[in-house]
């Protein structure tokens, strides 16, 4: 049902927020740093489209700060065990999306960078590997036997012009844009407090481990929503500088203030990424917005509607044409009749509602159709 559709990415989200809460809690955070932590993700816009789209974007964030609380706990309780729940939950990650392995690049780099490169003497932290390799062996071992699907993907979407190429300031832009403009002054805080507090300098791993996974994203081309999972334990971070700063001084008022703030300015772009308008609403509501959109893939640069919006539109009107067309076939034509589908999308659809038309299984030789033959 569509209710469970949606339940499944909210409960994701729900609990990405609350490990968020956690690490501003682990980080020495109290109450308005907790609370500010989680309004921030609770008002991002990419994080509201993944708790409203079951995707593998939507257990990301929860995967990925469920590994970055296990680090932070070992170091801050001098734990390394930590390190093998580290490792189990990067391989679940693995199993889930490969990106969480540039958080792990990026973990490597900020323990090699600073005093914390102890922890990669002791068998904790190795053994924490050996996990995150045996749970994620059986997908490797699969893309090994089917000639590494996943690569020729890749290499099919470079060749293509698929994507939209960011450059550095553009991909910078559309970071702040996915987290939230207002948030901006909050991660990047984070960011600063990583590298420069005394009170984080524990953790100041975190902070390379961010700049290594932009610089990865970057160099990789990837898509801007790639490094959105890594944003909560800034935020966090940020948060927390933010309620000492405050405490400092005797303006005790800007903290609901900012709650307030953005609160309400989440509100505003929330439809960006909750299908809460109707088609004709939307598109004045983008009009009236004093940016625009971004988009992930060029064919989609002249579309009236964002992909992800207009990707939850039209699907049974699709196939109820589909079906017309099946009925116009004479019996003897059925039987060796197929439906080709240009993408998963349509083909998936045509599975899904087809069923009351009499339609056979889609056709399609994209991604894991491919397989399906």
């Amino acid at each position: 049902s569509l209710r469970a559709v949606r339940f499944l990415p909210a409960l994701a989200s729900s609990a990405a927020l609350v490990v968020a809460a956690l690490v501003a809690r682990e980080f020495g955070g109290r109450g308005f740093a907790l609370v500010l932590t989680a309004v921030s993700m609770l008002v991002a816009p990419i994080y509201l489209s993944d708790g409203s789209l079951l995707t593998t974007n939507c257990l990301e964030p929860l995967l990925w700060m469920g590994s970055v609380y296990c680090a932070i706990l070992a170091v801050k309780r001098n734990e390394p065990r930590y390190w093998l729940a580290f490792g189990i939950i990067a391989g679940v990650g693995l199993e889930e999306k490969y990106s969480i392995a540039v958080l792990g690049l990026g973990i490597g780099v900020g323990l090699l960078l600073t005093e914390q490169r102890r922890a990669l003497k002791g068998r904790w932290m190795w053994l924490g590997s050996v996990a995150a390799l045996l749970i994620f062996l059986p997908n490797l071992v699969w893309n090994a036997q089917n000639h590494w699907p996943f690569v020729q993907l890749m290499s099919n979407i470079k060749a293509s012009g698929r994507d939209v190429q960011l450059g550095l300031g553009a991909f910078f832009v559309q970071q702040v844009l996915l987290i939230h403009p207002l948030n901006g002054p909050i991660w990047l805080a984070g960011v600063v407090a990583l590298f420069f507090s005394k009170q984080l300098r524990p953790f100041r791993m975190l902070g390379w481990c961010y700049l290594a996974a932009y610089l990865a994203f970057e160099a990789l081309g990837g898509k801007n929503y790639y490094l959105s999972p890594i944003y909560p334990m800034l935020l966090a971070a940020g948060a927390v500088a933010i309620e000492s700063a405050i405490e400092r001084s005797p303006h005790s008022w800007s903290k609901p203030a900012i709650l307030v703030i953005l609160v309400a300015a989440g509100v505003w772009l929330a439809p960006i990424v909750v299908p809460a308008l109707p088609a004709d609403r939307m598109l004045a509501y983008l009009n009236g917005l004093p940016f625009d959109v971004p988009r992930t893939e060029n064919s989609h640069l002249s579309a009236a509607l964002p992909q992800h919006y207009a990707d939850q539109l039209g699907w049974p009107e699709m196939v109820a044409v589909v079906g017309q067309a099946w009925r116009s076939l004479s019996p003897e034509e059925r039987p060796g009749c197929g439906v080709f589908a240009q993408n998963y999308g349509q083909a998936g659809a045509v599975d899904f509602f087809g069923r009351r038309y009499g339609l056979p299984p889609a056709l399609s030789g994209h991604q894991t159709y491919y397989l399906w033959g």
